[in-house]
């Protein structure tokens, strides 16, 4: 009898504290999901939110849950973590200069006006993980896009890795600036490991955690689950693009090659909420993750993104949370905000508008998927603000 008691107390216990079990009706959660679907803010939407518990809201309108996003700079917070995995193990340094493990990087030099100079000093790991190694991206910087439109370096457009040729635009370590370093940082666990960052993510990420439906190259039988692109055309609608087989790709980029589902980018969420571990996987330990979610630039400041191709990023767009701070890998708000967030809130975002962040002050953690452009388009961003809003107020 006593043992009988026992067991229907731990399956009670375990109904209780299912991960599954959300907090409390989410209704407004949904509501406001379905009403940017319905007002053509987003052509779909799948959001998910975690607490310290457990994964507790799932909603999907337009799509399905298990839907599957090109994540694009989601990329970079898994590349910068698979980056922190080796600075434990004592395989990498943060303030030594990147050319100690990739010598090619040892030759940058700065762009200054149309001529090319030696930097004052090296780029170091640091660097390449707060965006304060001089790297840019020519779709935001004009001085980077007539250089490459001049034939002086490679694209990002032409595919592949020729774009890692680009030279740095200012000295490293003097200002802020959103560009190609986790593309390095990817180059960097390739060469450290010896493995492919597919491979490595697989091994020493994915599969701990149980991602299973994240790729740099998307199986051929998931391949029907990938959200389509929607752009906003000139009147205000939302059009889709015409689709395009995926090709396999020979290199894998870690500041914006991943796919992902909603419920895998929740996971990896929730192992940084908890300090870097999620059940009986721990990817980090306790101490770096902290380390990661504070303030690594000091006095320099995020800006709002400039763009010289609107079509993708919308001139002076900032990300949502009052960003203003970076760490390891991730954006950072130094103050709390008015609608929830707790202070040094661990965020950032996909170019195709997806967006994730982690409080780790109030133990919640949250992602939200759709896909078109421009980024920074007013439809996801006022959804991004709302359901963040939603979010907190579900919680008191």
């Amino acid at each position: 009898m006593r043992k009988r008691i026992g067991f229907l107390a731990a399956l009670l216990m375990l109904a209780v504290c299912s991960p599954r079990a959300p907090l409390r009706d989410a209704a407004d959660l949904d509501k406001v999901l379905r009403t940017a679907v319905e007002q053509k803010r987003v052509p779909g939407v799948v959001a998910m939110v975690a607490t310290a518990d457990g994964a507790a809201y799932e909603g999907a309108i337009g799509l399905n849950k298990d839907t599957i996003f090109a994540i694009a700079s989601m990329t970079k917070p898994i590349t910068s973590a698979a980056v922190m995995q080796l600075v434990e193990a004592g395989k990498v340094r943060l303030e030594e200069p990147v050319a100690t493990y990739l010598p090619e990087l040892g030759k940058v030099q700065v762009l200054e006006g149309s001529t090319l100079r030696s930097s004052k000093s090296a780029v170091t790991v640091r660097q390449l993980l707060t965006h304060t190694s001089g790297f840019g991206y020519e779709f935001m910087n004009a001085v980077l896009h007539d250089y490459v439109a001049q034939g002086k370096a490679p694209s990002m457009e032409s595919g592949g890795d020729g774009f890692l040729q680009s030279p740095l635009l200012f000295d490293p370590g003097t200002r802020w600036e959103y560009g190609i370093n986790t593309d390095w940082l990817g180059r960097l666990v390739e060469r450290v490991t010896g493995q492919s960052l597919e491979a490595y993510f697989r091994l020493r990420i994915f599969e701990p955690l149980g991602m299973r439906d994240s790729y740099f190259n998307v199986p051929v039988d998931k391949q029907p689950r990938l959200a389509a692109l929607f752009r906003r055309t000139e009147d205000g609608s939302l059009a889709q693009e015409k689709s395009q087989p995926l090709e396999p790709v020979e290199f894998f980029s870690g500041g914006g090659g991943l796919y992902s589902t909603a419920a895998d980018y929740l996971k990896f969420e929730q192992a940084i909420l908890a300090g870097g571990q999620l059940g009986s996987q721990r990817i980090l330990k306790s101490e770096t993750v902290a380390e990661m979610g504070h303030n690594q630039i000091g006095i320099l400041m995020l800006r709002p993104f400039s763009s010289v191709m609107p079509e993708v990023l919308r001139d002076g767009y900032s990300l949502p949370g009052g960003l203003d701070k970076f760490g390891l890998g991730f954006g950072l708000n130094s103050r709390p905000l008015n609608n929830g967030r707790g202070a040094n809130t661990m965020s950032w975002a996909g170019i195709n508008n997806t967006f994730f962040w982690i409080d780790r002050e109030k133990k919640v953690c949250a992602v939200l998927m759709s896909q078109m452009l421009p980024f920074g388009d007013a439809g996801p961003a006022k959804l991004g603000e709302d359901f963040d809003s939603a979010v907190y107020a579900w919680l008191k």
